[in-house]
């Protein structure tokens, strides 16, 4: 997918082959917004778009949904072309598979939390009582009981913010959009507001796609991050791949300061060399799964005179002692 602006950037790009490179837009005075972005985004699953101010990912979210007109590419959604997409179709596709929620609230004033939590369903034409009733199911999901009838003046942000995500959930989205919603929030209610969010993953299964600056909190949420630089997605992994194996100086900054404790699993430090041993059942040292982080295996690990033994599932694959930890944790970066 491409998004640029200026003049013509259809013909600019079919002119290059329709691959120019950044140095190639900018001498010709575009904008490289996305530049030959590619990714899947898997059902069920948290993807993380990240990225300084102006690399492109509030762009890219916003492709997606079709809300910006992609300069060039291909878009698909359940085996539907959502470029060949007429208004009418996108408008539907948006009010009955899509979600969205931004980092500015945008409640309506004037309507109380239970409006603005049924308003997407009025759209849609749902009768009023079937609505109010969803409305109250989407309440209590987003731990706002008792609070239908206060106006958004009446809550903290954090509450505000609960009536965006539940606004958008009023429809049963099967993709979440969200750009920076918790940003705007203080400290202690934001990370109220993430553990909310997991919450709500582990109940709903949502396909999200979540948009951040903030690593720590892309480290809490996501399944998969894509870093973005000026408009490209310059790597695309797991929190533990970006952290292990930067792809370039960029990444590599983003990562530097994170608590790999907190990201680094027992597997990415353990030894393979470990004897083939029998069953977990029959082994006499202590044992840990393999997809623990360091931090919660931490305790256990260094508080041990002997190797872990580190199980994936039932099956020995290797072990881990407390220099390993130690070298991990405070090593060379």
């Amino acid at each position: 997918m491409w998004k640029l602006y200026g003049n013509d950037p259809q013909g600019f790009l079919a002119t290059h082959g329709g691959n120019p490179s950044i140095d190639q837009i900018k001498a010709a005075d575009y904008i490289p917004a996305v530049v030959d972005a590619n990714l899947d985004v898997y059902s069920g699953e948290i993807l993380v778009l990240m990225g300084l101010s102006g690399s492109g990912k509030s762009t890219l979210v916003r492709c997606l949904s079709r809300l910006i007109e992609p300069t060039a590419g291909e878009l698909t959604f359940e085996g539907v072309d959502l470029l060949a997409a007429s208004s009418k179709e996108l408008i539907e596709l948006r009010r009955h598979k899509m979600g969205m929620v931004f980092q500015h609230f945008a409640l309506f004033p004037h309507r109380t939390v239970i409006e603005n939590i049924a308003f997407p369903l009025e759209v849609q034409g749902v009768d009023k009582a079937e609505r109010l009733a969803k409305a109250n199911e989407i309440l209590d999901l987003v731990g706002l009981e008792g609070r239908g009838n206060y106006y958004p003046r009446e809550l903290s942000g954090g509450q505000q913010q609960r009536v965006g995500i539940g606004r958008s959930l009023s429809s049963d989205p099967d993709v979440w959009f969200l750009d920076e919603p918790f940003s705007a929030l203080d400290p202690l209610i934001r990370r109220e507001m993430q553990d909310e969010f997991l919450r709500l993953q582990r109940l709903l299964r949502k396909t999200i796609v979540f948009i951040t600056h903030d690593f720590d909190e892309a480290i809490r949420l996501a399944d998969r991050i894509a870093i973005m630089y000026e408009g490209e997605i310059v790597q695309l992994g797991t929190p533990e791949e970006l952290v292990t194996e930067p792809a370039n100086d960029y990444v590599k900054a983003f990562v530097q300061d994170v608590q790999r404790d907190k990201v680094l699993t027992v597997r990415a430090i353990m030894s393979e060399t470990a004897v083939v041993m029998s069953p977990a059942d029959s082994i006499s040292s202590p044992t840990v799964d393999a997809r623990t982080t360091i931090h919660d295996s931490a305790e256990l690990i260094l508080g041990s005179d002997q190797a872990v033994v580190v199980l994936d599932g039932d099956k020995p694959v290797g072990e881990v002692t407390a220099k390993d930890v130690i070298a991990a944790v405070y090593g060379d970066r």
